[in-house]
């Protein structure tokens, strides 16, 4: 499945952003050959399984720019990457635990022309100093462990439509995990906004700060 599938759903990309969408592919299959960070069966749906996924968040919050935004355990960029092209003007750091995973996150911000994400080799609870409007994070670990860390670098508040807070993809049934939290996330279905068979039982999860 190719680009087609991102057009289908957002019908304003800029041509800048139009070749880096187009760049993506072959980046990801040049370096996942070297560095798994995509299984191989899933490779060839990267716009659907991985870009348009991470683009639920984007369909659902609408950063202005100059926001911060965190990626926990960002892996090989996703959703910190499909996010960072959508939004040129929002600023984003990519934290990982792995090193060779964030080679790959900067192989394609390199190839790609990306400007505005920086990255970090670390554990999430090792970033000091810094606060964010917004942490995202992609099917890292329980909601409960992805807002301990979150919480603390977290900037309070409600500038834009969305309240700061964390922003979550995860997928299943989520009610045992959300007790477990004892939080009440705002809870969103991504097939309600992009009907794919993929995107059953998928949801976006949004904590406010």
């Amino acid at each position: 499945m190719n680009l087609d599938i991102l057009l289908k759903y957002f019908d304003d990309f800029t041509d800048t952003q139009l070749k880096k969408w187009e760049l993506l592919f072959p980046t990801y299959s040049e370096w996942n050959a070297q560095i798994n960070v995509i299984s191989r069966k899933d490779i060839d749906s990267l716009y659907l399984k991985h870009v348009l996924h991470s683009l639920t968040i984007a369909a659902v919050a609408d950063f202005q720019p100059g926001t911060n935004i965190v990626d926990i355990g960002c892996g090989g960029g996703f959703p910190g990457v499909p996010l960072a092209i959508f939004y040129p003007e929002v600023d984003f750091l990519l934290v990982d635990s792995i090193g060779k995973k964030l080679k790959v996150v900067e192989g394609v911000v390199e190839a790609t022309g990306i400007k505005n994400i920086r990255t970090k080799h670390a554990r999430i609870e090792e970033i000091k100093g810094q606060k964010f409007d917004y942490a995202v994070s992609r099917a890292v670990a329980p909601l409960a462990d992805l807002w301990r860390w979150a919480k603390p670098i977290l900037k309070k508040g409600h500038t834009q439509e969305m309240a700061n807070g964390l922003i979550c993809l995860k997928g299943g049934d989520l009610a045992q995990e959300i007790s477990d939290s004892r939080l009440r996330p705002n809870k969103v279905d991504v097939y309600d906004i992009f009907p794919e068979e993929y995107f059953q039982e998928k949801y976006l999860l949004h904590v406010p700060a």
